[in-house]
């Protein structure tokens, strides 16, 4: 599924243990603290997959927000 310029994909590890992988929808890699990930394992063992895209969208909430702060503070850094 996408996401927010996300794609969430959602797996089982284990029975009834659902974990979710997020990548950026243009394939491009995040950036965390200058490290490039092509994809991120996020969250938890859930009992269904559901609850790992539940959390998935959280953490992709957070990654926009924190990007969006870093592009604020670096374009007041160039005014």
């Amino acid at each position: 599924m996408n996401y927010d310029g996300f794609q969430i994909k959602t797996f089982e590890a284990g029975r009834g243990l659902w974990h979710a992988r997020i990548r950026r929808a243009d394939l491009k890699p995040v950036i965390i603290d200058g490290v490039s990930f092509p994809e991120i394992e996020v969250g938890f063992a859930w009992s269904n997959p559901d609850a790992a895209i539940t959390d998935a969208k959280t953490r992709i909430d957070y990654l926009n927000q924190r990007c969006a702060n870093v592009e604020q503070i670096r374009e007041s850094a160039h005014a």
